[in-house]
């Protein structure tokens, strides 16, 4: 049988984060396996997602994940040599607002700014001054992210990360985790699907979209289900010269990616329920009856654009709260969640990684006091609502 010190399930971004921050920056000593059971990758969230970052949260540790995120970006060639380029874009975020939703934006603005970030709010004809291809006949302010804020090849981050924390000591293998075993208060066995199982000295549950199957082997409930996300590619002639991630107060965004742009939504309330891991299939309807005619009203300059791919992934999505589920078990004292994120998972894994990993390591938070998102709020029904969900 083999052992380990932690046992990690799933390899994506954020079981890859946690692994290389635990061996790399904590200096944890002990041995690593990470178990993801399609190391290709290729229906993975991370890689299935739209590669963003933002600070405009409303939920102050959200901010501080993003800057974290944010720094880790900065670093990423001193860490892993110059060669390391995930593309980042750092044209920002724009979100709208109506009249409506303008107290909603005003109150997550001084939120931010609180909290470090480099964003400003922009009256209409400042936006318009800015962003003149923007219609803003019935918006009453924009928050635009200045700095910290854009897009990046999530293939490239993982990639980078995955490796690094190999080189650092951490075994990756290739399995899919059907049972956990307990002795006492402890999980002492991981079962693969293979049959092989691994003796372990803790687990830490970052299984992504599946996470709340995998804490269910315990007997744990766990409010995270697979909710799946399509993205559209758009091909449009006309320029739209510095636009950044613009989020329509419809829910709708777009932004640039090379010559094209991408673009989605959240389905309706009708659709938008808890999916198998192999339904991915796009909600192609969304483009033509929400899509298009928003971008339409919002940016007449794609009065003539054309969808011409598109692709779905899976958010691992809260239903309690939208916001991740991160911490240690208050009972099985070595069981750990890392999951949950809602659709912000990719920007916030770096800064979640180190804070799992000094909690795993030292029994407390010592630099990101993340036990805000922790399962004790489960227990109580006592959701922390994050309300800038995208």
């Amino acid at each position: 049988m083999k052992q380990a010190d932690l046992v990690i399930i799933g390899g994506a971004i954020m079981g890859a984060c946690l692994a290389y921050f635990l061996k790399k920056d904590l200096g944890f000593e002990g041995s690593v396996i990470v178990v993801e059971k399609d190391p290709t990758y290729a229906n993975s969230s991370t890689t299935l997602s739209a590669a963003s970052i933002r600070q405009q949260f409303s939920t102050p540790e959200n901010i501080q994940l993003s800057l974290f995120g944010r720094r880790f970006i900065g670093e990423l060639q001193d860490r892993f040599g110059p060669q390391a380029d995930i593309g980042f874009c750092e044209d920002g975020y724009l979100i709208l607002a109506t009249e409506a939703g303008l107290p909603i934006l005003q109150s997550n603005h001084a939120i931010q700014m609180a909290n470090g970030a480099d964003n400003i709010l922009l009256d209409p004809a400042a936006m318009k001054a800015r962003f003149p291809w923007l219609n803003t006949d019935d918006l009453a302010a924009g928050c635009y992210g200045q700095s910290g804020e854009g897009w990046f090849d999530a293939h490239m981050l993982l990639d980078l990360v995955r490796k690094g924390a190999i080189a650092a000591g951490v075994h990756f293998i290739k399995g899919e985790v059907v049972g956990l075993e307990k002795t006492g208060n402890r999980v002492s066995t991981v079962t693969l699907a293979s049959g092989e199982r691994i003796a372990c000295g803790a687990v830490a549950n970052c299984a992504g979209p599946q996470a709340g199957k995998v804490a269910a082997m315990l007997g744990i409930p766990l409010p995270i289900e697979a909710r799946k996300r399509t993205i559209f590619v758009i091909d449009n002639p006309k320029p739209h010269p510095g636009m950044p991630l613009m989020v329509d107060p419809s829910g709708v965004y777009v932004r640039p990616e090379g010559n094209v742009y991408i673009s989605g939504v959240g389905p309706g309330a009708e659709i938008d329920t808890a999916v198998e891991h192999d339904d991915l299939d796009p909600h192609y309807d969304l483009f033509e009856e929400v899509i298009w005619p928003t971008l339409y009203e919002r940016m007449p300059g794609f009065d003539a654009i054309k969808m011409v791919n598109a692709w779905a992934g899976h958010y691992e999505y809260c239903t309690l709260d939208q916001n991740a589920v991160i911490g240690a078990h208050p009972e099985i004292e070595n069981f750990y969640f890392n999951a949950g994120y809602s659709g912000h998972g990719l920007q916030h894994a770096p800064g979640a990684g180190f804070a799992v990993g000094e909690l795993f390591l030292h029994g407390e938070y010592r630099s990101l006091d993340l036990s805000i998102f922790g399962y004790e709020r489960v227990l109580a029904n006592k959701p922390v609502r994050e309300m800038n969900i995208i």
